[in-house]
């Protein structure tokens, strides 16, 4: 599963009849173009929202969050040069503001898609650490998430606690703890979290993912009609799905965790 880019934290757009403003107050000039930028990344104009931000920084090119979202337009182009190019952005923001804990949010998103999943941790445990980053629990997701592709599900456990110690509506902890419970053979525990995380989505909005780990729940609890109305679920909506075709496999396996 990759880890979803942090939501872009951004006022209300402010616009200038003039150059005027570039040259009595620079700093907010970056600012507002930076906004700018921002919305235009939103609505996929890619090209408006790399002029803008070719404004902010020549406005102030040590504006913390014009780099951050420089890199972040780069990686959202996708191509190797601008993938590479992102790097030196990110990583300007962050020396620029140590503190900004939305860049190294959005760095460790970038690090994870990289597969430098180590260099994500960092990144990712800075900005979870970050009290008052309206973010954070996204952060601390995007830190278990790491930690499951390093196999290192203790460590994924504990940033999922604490994302919804944060944020108790953090759907994404909820999901991901269940199935982590559930391996651990926590059944009762998982169809708790898993039950709950339902109840935040909707039943009919799950996708294949979340079936496939309500199922196995479900069966582990021995609730064959939970089962059966998952299992239908799945058939119905996502057929070719890897998660559907791992249960045409098992289904007859009776071994008592299904992974």
């Amino acid at each position: 599963m990759t880890v979803c880019l942090s939501a872009l934290v951004v006022q209300g757009c402010q616009t200038t009849k003039s150059g005027s403003v570039v040259k009595k107050d620079p700093e907010k000039a970056a600012k507002v173009r930076t906004q700018m930028a921002a919305e235009y990344i939103r609505s996929g104009d890619l090209d408006a929202a790399k002029r803008a931000l070719d404004q902010a920084l020549e406005a102030d090119s040590r504006d913390s969050t014009a780099n951050m979202m420089m890199g972040v337009l780069l990686q959202q182009e996708g191509s190797k040069l601008n993938m590479e190019k992102a790097d030196s952005y990110f990583s300007r923001a962050i020396s620029l503001d140590p503190k900004n804990a939305q860049a190294r949010n959005n760095y460790g998103t970038y690090l994870y898609q990289l597969k430098r999943y180590n260099d994500a941790i960092q990144q990712f445990s800075i900005a979870g650490a970050t009290l008052g980053y309206d973010q954070r629990y996204r952060a601390l997701e995007n830190l278990g998430r790491t930690y499951i592709k390093l196999g290192d599900m203790a460590n994924a456990e504990k940033a999922f606690k604490q994302a919804l110690q944060v944020n108790r509506q953090s759907t994404v902890s909820m999901l991901e703890l269940a199935e982590i419970l559930y391996l651990q053979h926590n059944a009762v525990a998982a169809r708790q979290l898993y039950e709950q995380y339902v109840r935040l989505v909707g039943q009919k909005e799950q996708g294949a993912r979340a079936l496939w780990i309500g199922l196995r729940i479900a069966r582990a609890n021995g609730d064959t009609m939970g089962m059966q109305v998952l299992v239908n679920q799945m058939r119905a909506l996502f057929p070719e799905s890897q998660e559907y075709q791992r249960y045409l496999q098992l289904q007859y396996n009776t071994e008592a965790v299904w992974k």
